[in-house]
């Protein structure tokens, strides 16, 4: 399937008191990846939207193998799982500079229409794009 790496460099605010990267900005990391990954495919969410169309999440899975410290350089593989219908859902890895394995994680958005609320199946437009 379709996979994306994207870098973010871990800022002194995203620390705790000890100096490693608190668990709960992990969640801002993989929407990062997210996010890149739509881009690298050609797909603007911010146009999703637009059009009426939102992905909140709904699972979040996340296993902390080892810390990540200030002033790294993260490396975020997205992995996109199968093919979407109503749902996408992603598997991702993250890294540290020297490549040891930080965190491991999987997600399950749901393609809502922003009016009713309501799931709806993914655009054709989005479907075209994993095409290319």
């Amino acid at each position: 399937m379709f996979k994306h790496t994207s870098k973010v460099k871990v800022r002194y605010a995203e620390t705790d008191q000890m100096g490693i990267v608190y668990h709960g900005n992990y969640a801002q990391y993989l929407e990062i990846g997210r996010i890149d990954w739509l881009a690298a495919l050609g797909i603007s969410y911010k146009e999703m939207e637009q059009k009426g169309i939102v992905l909140p999440v709904v699972v979040l899975n996340i296993t902390y193998c080892k810390p990540a410290f200030y002033d790294d350089i993260l490396s975020i593989q997205t992995n996109l799982i199968k093919i979407p219908k109503a749902s996408i859902e992603f598997d991702y890895q993250i890294r540290n500079q020297s490549g040891t394995l930080i965190t491991t994680a999987y997600s399950k958005l749901v393609f809502v229409d922003a009016k009713s609320r309501l799931p709806r199946r993914c655009p054709k437009e989005f479907l075209d794009q994993l095409q290319n």
